[in-house]
């Protein structure tokens, strides 16, 4: 069985997270290619579609949400995640056991005791009027009822777990700061939510695996599972195993991949991108070591916006007014500081709109010691 080393898993994840070379593509198809993006930061997605879609404009994706074409939802990892309209639909069922189990995992002593389904119901009995409502709302309108766990307890197990719901806009528009108002998700998309396949079968888990190996892939078992959070899904990837060719990474594990999927040369050079906090090109991985080194896995969950220097991670940055600064995990060749500079310039402008008040762009970009 071929063996990939780490750098040939690098130049793969790369190729199909269109951070090897900017993809041309409506931002709809962007947003399913990548299975979605984290999105519990409302301004992140813009940066990491910045840097994966050529002349990517902010508006694009302000009017998918207004559109609802896409929604922010709690979904993979019980995170908040953006993603189209038809995945929330048709995956949101497949998630139901995994988000009460990771909601529990936090609040098990609070709920012990309450009937789920009970508050399940109440839940969307509460919000079949059709008014957007916080989580602090919706737990409040039942606390007379389930007075023990407190409203955050109540809250989270409601709009996290038993009932699907979105974040309305503003949330999640260009540059727009409002906090969270949720709505049923059938309700706002219109239509109702796929059931499970009533024969026993998982073609949920089976797409999942397709698509998660079109965006991530190589990738082990292990792997698909950090990115969903998903737990049962050996039967699915067994279910589609044929359709599939299989390698071996160093460490002797099994990576599962599609057959015609990219696998450019791990010698292709690869460009510096700014990627933005809990990307999921870091996150969706269970061995993280083809993007980022073990020392800094942290930063991945810490929410460091990061850079990529030669595919991996080398670096944070952070943007205040109009300067992007960033601080090296490592030392920069020239090479690597003049490409550092320049796209951190870029995504200056894209910051700003491309406004420069008369400085040079290589001055809106500042590199720490």
């Amino acid at each position: 069985m071929t063996v990939l080393d780490t750098r040939a898993l690098n130049r793969a994840m790369l190729a199909r997270q269109f951070l090897l070379e900017r993809a041309d593509v409506p931002v709809l198809d962007a947003v399913a290619h990548l299975g979605g993006l984290q999105a519990q930061e409302p301004q992140e997605p813009f940066v990491g579609l910045w840097s994966r879609l050529r002349a990517f404009d902010p508006a694009d994706l302000s009017d998918l949400l207004t559109g609802r074409r896409v929604v922010r939802t709690h979904l993979m990892r019980r995170t908040v995640h953006l993603v189209t309209a038809d995945d929330a639909l048709a995956w949101r069922a497949r998630h139901d056991t995994m988000l009460r189990q990771r909601v529990l995992g936090t609040y098990r002593r609070e709920l012990a005791g309450v009937d789920l389904d009970e508050l399940a119901a109440a839940g969307r009995a509460v919000m079949a009027d059709g008014e957007p409502r916080s989580m602090t709302e919706l737990a409040r309108a039942l606390a007379d009822r389930w007075p023990e766990p407190g409203p955050r307890p109540l809250g989270e197990m409601l709009v996290a777990a038993l009932v699907p719901m979105v974040q309305l806009p503003p949330r999640g528009l260009w540059r727009t700061r409002a906090g969270v108002r949720n709505a049923l998700l059938a309700s706002w998309l219109g239509r109702e939510i796929d059931p499970p396949a009533p024969d026993g079968s998982d073609p949920v888990g089976e797409a999942l695996v397709r698509r998660y190996l079109a965006a991530f892939g190589p990738a082990a078992s292990a792997d698909l599972r950090a990115w969903c959070g998903l737990a049962g899904l050996p039967a699915a990837v067994t279910a589609v195993r044929e359709e599939l060719v299989t390698f071996r990474d160093e460490r002797g594990r099994e990576l599962l991949d599609l057959p015609d999927a990219p696998r450019p040369d791990p010698d292709t050079p690869a460009p510096v991108r700014f990627l933005p906090a809990f990307d999921n090109a870091i996150l969706g991985y269970h061995d993280r070591s083809r993007i980022i080194d073990d020392t800094h896995r942290g930063l991945s969950v810490a929410g460091a916006r990061v850079v990529l220097v030669d595919g991996r991670v080398a670096a944070t940055w952070n943007a205040k007014a109009d300067t992007v600064t960033v601080t090296p995990l490592r030392p920069f060749s020239h090479a690597e500081r003049t490409a550092v500079t320049e796209q951190g310039a870029a995504l200056a402008s894209f910051l700003t709109d491309g406004s420069d008040d008369s400085r040079t762009d290589s001055h809106r970009v500042r590199i720490d010691p």
